[in-house]
Protein backbone atom coordinates (compact mmCIF):
# COMPACT_ATOMS: atom_id res chain seq x y z
CA UNK A 1 0.00 0.00 0.00
CA UNK A 2 1.02 3.61 -0.27
CA UNK A 3 1.80 4.54 3.32
CA UNK A 4 5.31 5.05 4.58
CA UNK A 5 6.41 3.29 7.74
CA UNK A 6 6.35 6.55 9.74
CA UNK A 7 2.96 7.85 8.55
CA UNK A 8 1.08 4.57 8.20
CA UNK A 9 -2.05 3.80 10.21
CA UNK A 10 -1.04 0.13 9.91
CA UNK A 11 0.96 -0.14 13.12
CA UNK A 12 1.06 -2.36 16.21
CA UNK A 13 -2.26 -0.95 17.34
CA UNK A 14 -4.00 -1.64 14.03
CA UNK A 15 -2.67 -5.19 13.73
CA UNK A 16 -3.13 -5.83 17.42
CA UNK A 17 -6.85 -5.42 16.79
CA UNK A 18 -6.89 -7.09 13.36
CA UNK A 19 -4.47 -10.01 13.58
CA UNK A 20 -6.34 -12.31 16.02
CA UNK A 21 -9.51 -12.33 13.90
CA UNK A 22 -7.44 -12.71 10.75
CA UNK A 23 -5.56 -15.72 12.15
CA UNK A 24 -8.74 -17.31 13.44
CA UNK A 25 -10.36 -16.85 10.03
CA UNK A 26 -7.37 -18.29 8.21
CA UNK A 27 -7.42 -21.39 10.40
CA UNK A 28 -10.98 -22.07 9.21
CA UNK A 29 -10.83 -20.90 5.57
CA UNK A 30 -7.54 -22.43 4.46
CA UNK A 31 -8.58 -26.03 5.31
CA UNK A 32 -11.51 -25.51 2.92
CA UNK A 33 -9.09 -24.40 0.21
CA UNK A 34 -7.03 -27.51 0.98
CA UNK A 35 -9.96 -29.58 -0.23
CA UNK A 36 -9.09 -28.21 -3.68
CA UNK A 37 -5.31 -28.30 -3.42
CA UNK A 38 -2.60 -28.64 -0.80
CA UNK A 39 -0.20 -25.83 -1.65
CA UNK A 40 3.49 -26.28 -0.93
CA UNK A 41 4.16 -22.65 -1.86
CA UNK A 42 1.93 -19.70 -0.96
CA UNK A 43 2.21 -15.97 -1.58
CA UNK A 44 0.04 -13.38 0.14
CA UNK A 45 -0.11 -10.00 -1.60
CA UNK A 46 -1.11 -7.47 1.01
CA UNK A 47 -0.22 -9.88 3.80
CA UNK A 48 -0.17 -7.41 6.68
CA UNK A 49 1.84 -9.08 9.43
CA UNK A 50 1.50 -12.49 7.75
CA UNK A 51 -1.26 -14.16 9.77
CA UNK A 52 -2.61 -16.15 6.81
CA UNK A 53 0.87 -17.29 5.85
CA UNK A 54 1.57 -18.35 9.42
CA UNK A 55 -1.46 -20.64 9.21
CA UNK A 56 -0.37 -21.85 5.76
CA UNK A 57 2.95 -22.91 7.26
CA UNK A 58 1.16 -24.69 10.09
CA UNK A 59 -0.89 -26.56 7.47
CA UNK A 60 2.21 -27.82 5.69
CA UNK A 61 3.36 -25.19 3.22
CA UNK A 62 7.13 -25.30 2.84
CA UNK A 63 7.58 -21.88 1.22
CA UNK A 64 5.67 -18.67 1.92
CA UNK A 65 6.19 -15.12 0.71
CA UNK A 66 4.40 -12.10 2.12
CA UNK A 67 4.19 -8.79 0.28
CA UNK A 68 3.12 -5.50 1.84
CA UNK A 69 4.37 -2.08 2.85
CA UNK A 70 7.50 -1.80 4.98
CA UNK A 71 5.38 -0.91 8.02
CA UNK A 72 4.64 -4.63 8.47
CA UNK A 73 8.26 -5.19 9.52
CA UNK A 74 7.74 -3.13 12.66
CA UNK A 75 4.10 -4.02 13.32
CA UNK A 76 4.57 -7.57 14.60
CA UNK A 77 5.51 -9.66 11.57
CA UNK A 78 4.52 -13.32 12.10
CA UNK A 79 6.60 -14.90 9.33
CA UNK A 80 10.40 -14.93 8.95
CA UNK A 81 11.81 -11.61 7.79
CA UNK A 82 13.45 -13.29 4.81
CA UNK A 83 9.97 -14.42 3.69
CA UNK A 84 8.76 -10.82 3.48
CA UNK A 85 9.02 -8.53 0.44
CA UNK A 86 8.35 -4.81 0.90
CA UNK A 87 6.40 -3.16 -1.92
CA UNK A 88 4.17 -0.15 -2.46
CA UNK A 89 1.14 -1.98 -3.86
CA UNK A 90 -0.57 1.31 -4.66
CA UNK A 91 1.92 1.81 -7.48
CA UNK A 92 3.28 -1.62 -8.47
CA UNK A 93 3.07 -5.33 -7.76
CA UNK A 94 5.71 -7.48 -6.06
CA UNK A 95 9.06 -7.60 -7.85
CA UNK A 96 8.94 -11.38 -8.23
CA UNK A 97 9.41 -13.66 -11.22
CA UNK A 98 8.05 -16.85 -9.66
CA UNK A 99 4.89 -18.98 -9.65
CA UNK A 100 3.27 -20.32 -6.48
CA UNK A 101 0.74 -23.07 -5.84
CA UNK A 102 -1.58 -20.54 -4.23
CA UNK A 103 -1.81 -16.76 -4.27
CA UNK A 104 -3.78 -14.95 -1.57
CA UNK A 105 -5.02 -11.37 -1.58
CA UNK A 106 -7.75 -10.64 0.94
CA UNK A 107 -9.37 -7.27 1.64
CA UNK A 108 -6.48 -5.47 -0.06
CA UNK A 109 -7.71 -4.19 -3.43
CA UNK A 110 -10.11 -1.71 -1.83
CA UNK A 111 -7.09 0.12 -0.40
CA UNK A 112 -5.54 0.63 -3.84
CA UNK A 113 -6.39 3.33 -6.38
CA UNK A 114 -9.10 2.27 -8.82
CA UNK A 115 -6.63 2.83 -11.64
CA UNK A 116 -4.61 -0.09 -10.24
CA UNK A 117 -7.50 -2.57 -10.42
CA UNK A 118 -6.84 -4.15 -13.82
CA UNK A 119 -3.10 -4.38 -13.33
CA UNK A 120 -3.45 -5.72 -9.80
CA UNK A 121 -5.53 -8.67 -11.01
CA UNK A 122 -3.02 -9.31 -13.81
CA UNK A 123 -0.22 -9.39 -11.22
CA UNK A 124 -2.09 -11.94 -9.10
CA UNK A 125 -2.74 -14.16 -12.12
CA UNK A 126 0.96 -14.01 -12.97
CA UNK A 127 1.74 -15.47 -9.53
CA UNK A 128 -0.47 -18.57 -9.44
CA UNK A 129 -3.12 -20.69 -11.18
CA UNK A 130 -5.25 -20.48 -8.01
CA UNK A 131 -6.04 -17.16 -6.33
CA UNK A 132 -7.91 -16.78 -3.04
CA UNK A 133 -9.30 -13.27 -3.37
CA UNK A 134 -11.64 -10.89 -1.61
CA UNK A 135 -12.20 -7.14 -1.73
CA UNK A 136 -14.60 -4.82 0.03
CA UNK A 137 -17.91 -4.23 -1.72
CA UNK A 138 -19.71 -0.88 -2.13
CA UNK A 139 -20.92 0.33 1.25
CA UNK A 140 -18.33 -1.63 3.24
CA UNK A 141 -16.68 0.82 5.61
CA UNK A 142 -13.07 0.54 6.75
CA UNK A 143 -9.68 2.20 7.01
CA UNK A 144 -8.62 3.76 3.68
CA UNK A 145 -11.38 2.09 1.65
CA UNK A 146 -11.02 4.04 -1.59
CA UNK A 147 -11.88 1.44 -4.25
CA UNK A 148 -15.13 -0.37 -3.48
CA UNK A 149 -16.41 -2.67 -6.22
CA UNK A 150 -18.79 -5.66 -6.37
CA UNK A 151 -17.40 -9.19 -6.74
CA UNK A 152 -18.70 -9.29 -10.32
CA UNK A 153 -16.36 -6.47 -11.35
CA UNK A 154 -13.36 -8.37 -10.02
CA UNK A 155 -14.62 -11.63 -11.54
CA UNK A 156 -14.79 -9.93 -14.95
CA UNK A 157 -11.17 -8.87 -14.60
CA UNK A 158 -10.03 -12.36 -13.68
CA UNK A 159 -12.06 -13.76 -16.59
CA UNK A 160 -10.04 -11.61 -18.99
CA UNK A 161 -7.04 -13.72 -17.96
CA UNK A 162 -8.92 -17.00 -18.29
CA UNK A 163 -9.67 -17.45 -14.56
CA UNK A 164 -13.06 -18.75 -13.41
CA UNK A 165 -14.68 -17.69 -10.16
CA UNK A 166 -15.72 -20.47 -7.79
CA UNK A 167 -17.80 -19.85 -4.67
CA UNK A 168 -16.17 -22.60 -2.61
CA UNK A 169 -15.67 -20.95 0.77
CA UNK A 170 -18.69 -18.73 1.43
CA UNK A 171 -21.48 -21.35 1.28
CA UNK A 172 -19.56 -23.59 3.68
CA UNK A 173 -18.66 -20.87 6.20
CA UNK A 174 -21.41 -18.27 5.78
CA UNK A 175 -22.70 -18.76 9.32
CA UNK A 176 -19.37 -19.66 10.94
CA UNK A 177 -18.70 -16.84 13.39
CA UNK A 178 -15.08 -17.88 13.79
CA UNK A 179 -14.52 -16.26 10.39
CA UNK A 180 -14.62 -12.48 10.15
CA UNK A 181 -17.80 -11.33 8.40
CA UNK A 182 -16.01 -9.53 5.55
CA UNK A 183 -14.24 -12.75 4.53
CA UNK A 184 -17.53 -14.66 4.67
CA UNK A 185 -19.09 -11.95 2.51
CA UNK A 186 -16.38 -11.46 -0.09
CA UNK A 187 -13.98 -14.37 -0.56
CA UNK A 188 -13.95 -16.29 -3.87
CA UNK A 189 -11.51 -18.75 -5.40
CA UNK A 190 -10.25 -18.08 -8.93
CA UNK A 191 -8.82 -20.93 -10.98
CA UNK A 192 -6.95 -20.80 -14.29
CA UNK A 193 -9.19 -22.48 -16.87
CA UNK A 194 -6.12 -23.94 -18.57
CA UNK A 195 -5.62 -26.17 -15.52
CA UNK A 196 -8.22 -28.79 -16.42
CA UNK A 197 -7.80 -30.96 -13.32
CA UNK A 198 -8.07 -28.03 -10.93
CA UNK A 199 -11.04 -26.56 -12.79
CA UNK A 200 -12.83 -29.90 -12.74
CA UNK A 201 -12.13 -30.36 -9.03
CA UNK A 202 -13.34 -26.82 -8.24
CA UNK A 203 -16.53 -27.40 -10.24
CA UNK A 204 -17.25 -30.64 -8.39
CA UNK A 205 -16.52 -29.00 -5.06
CA UNK A 206 -18.86 -26.11 -5.87
CA UNK A 207 -21.68 -28.47 -6.86
CA UNK A 208 -21.21 -30.51 -3.68
CA UNK A 209 -21.38 -27.48 -1.42
CA UNK A 210 -24.45 -26.06 0.29
CA UNK A 211 -26.59 -23.37 -1.33
CA UNK A 212 -25.90 -19.79 -0.28
CA UNK A 213 -29.23 -18.25 0.68
CA UNK A 214 -28.54 -15.32 3.02
CA UNK A 215 -27.05 -12.74 0.68
CA UNK A 216 -27.16 -8.92 0.70
CA UNK A 217 -27.18 -6.97 -2.56
CA UNK A 218 -24.28 -4.46 -2.59
CA UNK A 219 -26.55 -1.66 -3.87
CA UNK A 220 -28.85 -2.19 -0.89
CA UNK A 221 -25.90 -2.19 1.50
CA UNK A 222 -24.61 1.04 -0.04
CA UNK A 223 -28.08 2.59 0.35
CA UNK A 224 -28.19 1.66 4.03
CA UNK A 225 -24.75 3.17 4.58
CA UNK A 226 -25.76 6.40 2.86
CA UNK A 227 -28.88 6.63 5.01
CA UNK A 228 -26.95 5.90 8.20
CA UNK A 229 -24.15 8.38 7.52
CA UNK A 230 -25.91 11.26 5.78
CA UNK A 231 -25.88 14.61 7.62
CA UNK A 232 -28.96 15.46 9.68
CA UNK A 233 -30.40 18.94 9.19
CA UNK A 234 -31.32 21.17 12.12
CA UNK A 235 -35.02 20.64 11.40
CA UNK A 236 -34.59 16.87 11.29
CA UNK A 237 -32.52 16.96 14.48
CA UNK A 238 -35.21 18.93 16.34
CA UNK A 239 -37.93 16.58 15.06
CA UNK A 240 -35.99 13.49 16.14
CA UNK A 241 -35.34 15.04 19.58
CA UNK A 242 -39.02 15.94 19.98
CA UNK A 243 -40.19 12.43 19.04
CA UNK A 244 -37.66 10.86 21.42
CA UNK A 245 -38.77 13.14 24.26
CA UNK A 246 -42.42 12.37 23.55
CA UNK A 247 -41.76 8.62 23.65
CA UNK A 248 -39.88 9.01 26.94
CA UNK A 249 -42.77 10.98 28.52
CA UNK A 250 -45.30 8.43 27.26
CA UNK A 251 -43.31 5.55 28.80
CA UNK A 252 -43.16 7.39 32.15
CA UNK A 253 -46.91 8.04 32.17
CA UNK A 254 -47.62 4.36 31.50
CA UNK A 255 -45.70 3.25 34.58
Amino acid sequence: MSHSASASPYDHGFYGDQAPGSARSASVVLPVVHQLLRPASVIDVGCGVGTWLRVALDLGASRVVGVDGPYALTAGLQIPVDSFVAADLATAGPPLDERFDLAISLEVAEHLPATRSDRFVAELCALSDVVLFSAAIPGQLGTDHINLQPQSAWADRFAQHGYRAFDLVRPRLWNDERVESFYRQNVLVYVNSECADLTRAASEMALAGPRLVDVVHPDLLAFWVRRATRPVSTTQGLALTWHAARRAVTRRLRR
